[in-house]
């Protein structure tokens, strides 16, 4: 009965439930990305006072066998480093802090690496580590301490020669899951290039307020531990969002005022992309979907690059549209970052105050979504050509070229994309259809010739899969196939089996 009702649990008591050791495993079973986890580490550099950060692949031959963070912070003594390494060690930050949880070393460095030492000296205390080792983390949270000869000879490592000269820290991942296995037949420098280019990118983007400033740089490096060797060595440069040449809208950038009433007022700094740019500090963002929509940052680190927060769905024709919001120190519950400070959890509140957001001038943040729009409609018209809606492409293709076809053909909004696969099928045929799945299968026996070599991948041969849903994305927007398009099937399968052979034959004469 409604009497009956306790607004307020009673309870008669509490009772200690200390973690499993098992919650170690979970702690680093978060999803943390690559680039995620090395930017977290470098928010602890930047929280430390660092001006200089290293980042340190250290390879053996053709192995890649550590990898490491090295800062010239301030260092901590013993105390601070048993605090940092405890899982949830609570320690004050300080206002403009980056780190927030006290998970942040453990959870980003065990999810891509077996064993995370912290190295660390001060100008006032001796040199002392500690090491987290998954296995005896598992057994009861047993932290390992570094043999004090080594943790000075590793600090010793990178003193006089960058970055630490007296104080600093030394974060060093070994078993990392991500590393080639076998590094021979240039795995590890493929592996390299292309991880390095997407770390530069992720640092350069998410940091990029601190990069330009005068006194703060990460350096990314290569080195052979045996030779000394520096195979690469270069500074990350700055990834602005918001570094157009000249603005998409001769109204933007405008300032807008939302009105929360939880925590007062919230400034969004609204942005017009220079429409059909090439530069990375617009493509590097990600898709045409992903990069529109807001930019949040936290203590000057971006935390949040694009996206809408449930407020609209993304649109290309919005797809010139950013805003910049800086959080307040004091969010409440309207604004919550996720433990791996890559993203933001909006509450409704937000979203309903964007209706009635305002500048001075009384124009609101609803016209600003309409100028955006309009900006991109208008440089569409002024080249000349009104291209047909296409279905959106989808698994298969790379990354890269989706984005190219996102950016130049209107797509069709909320259906389903295309996806192209390699298949078992007959060798008479190159390709199927199936307009229920929306996929393109690709004859798998023809896969090895087409490849040459290379090896396989979900995204390989994108020169093939583009013609192929440049020929073909035109089949599922159609309820049926008519006689002309049969034939063209027909004539296609023709011409591209032949060549497939064709290239088969090429591949048995060379070998």
């Amino acid at each position: 009965m409604t009497r009956d009702w306790k607004f307020d649990v009673p309870t008669v008591g509490s009772k200690r439930l200390p973690p499993d050791a098992r919650y170690m495993e979970a702690l680093s079973s978060q999803g943390y990305g690559f680039e995620i986890a090395i930017a977290d580490l470098v928010d602890n550099s930047l929280d430390a006072g660092a001006k200089d950060v290293v980042i340190h692949f250290l390879r053996d031959g053709d192995q890649l066998v550590s990898l490491l963070v090295v800062d010239d912070g301030r260092g901590m003594d013993e105390t601070a480093l048993d605090i940092a390494m405890t899982v949830g060690g609570r320690r004050d930050y300080a206002v403009d802090a980056l780190g927030m949880f006290g998970t942040g070393l453990k959870s980003a460095s065990l999810s891509h690496a077996s064993a995370v030492t912290v190295v660390s000296t001060t100008k006032r205390t001796r040199t002392a580590g500690r090491r987290w080792v998954m296995e005896r983390a598992l057994s009861g949270f047993h932290c390992d301490i570094v043999d004090p000869d080594y943790a000075q000879q590793l600090i010793d490592r990178y003193d006089n020669r960058r970055p630490i000269e007296w104080q600093g820290t030394v974060v060093r991942w070994d078993g990392v899951k991500d590393f080639p296995k076998h590094g021979g037949g240039g795995q590890t420098d493929r592996y390299l290039h292309r991880t390095i280019n997407k770390l530069g990118l992720h640092l350069g983007l998410h940091l990029h307020r601190f990069l330009a400033r005068d006194d703060f740089n990460i350096t990314i490096a290569v080195e052979d531990v045996q030779s000394g060797t520096i195979y690469m060595n270069f500074g990350v440069e700055p990834l602005d969002p918001f570094a157009y040449p000249v603005s998409g809208h001769p109204d933007y950038p405008r300032k807008f005022t939302a009105s929360l009433p939880s925590i007062g007022a919230v400034t969004l700094d609204a942005h017009v992309w220079t429409p059909k740019s090439n530069l990375d500090e617009y493509k590097a963002v990600g898709s045409v979907m992903d990069r529109q929509g807001f930019y949040f940052y936290r203590h000057n680190r971006l935390v949040q690059a694009g996206g809408w927060n449930t407020f609209r769905q993304p649109e290309q024709h919005l797809s010139l549209a950013r805003v910049a919001i800086d959080l307040p120190d004091s969010p409440g519950d309207v604004f919550r970052l996720t433990v791996k400070k890559s993203g933001i959890d909006a509450s409704p509140e937000f979203a309903s105050t964007l209706e009635s957001a305002a500048d001075g001038d009384g124009r609101t943040f609803l016209d600003y979504l309409s100028s955006s729009d309009t900006a991109y409609r208008d440089a569409r018209k002024r080249a000349g050509t009104t291209r047909k809606p296409v279905l959106p492409p989808g698994k298969g293709l790379d990354p890269s070229v989706r984005e190219t076809i996102e950016e130049e053909l209107p797509i069709i909004p909320h259906e389903e994309a295309i996806e192209i696969r390699w298949q078992r099928l007959d060798n008479e045929v190159f390709f199927e259809i199936d307009r229920a799945t929306r996929s393109i299968a690709l004859n798998q026996h023809y896969r090895p010739a087409i490849l040459g070599g290379r090896r396989g991948g979900p995204n390989d041969a994108p020169l093939i899969k583009s013609l192929m849903y440049v020929l073909l994305h035109e089949a599922f927007e159609k309820e049926y196939s008519g006689s002309r398009e049969r034939d063209n099937l027909q004539l296609w399968q023709a011409i591209l089996v032949s060549a497939a052979r064709a290239e088969v034959e090429r591949v048995a004469d060379h070998d």
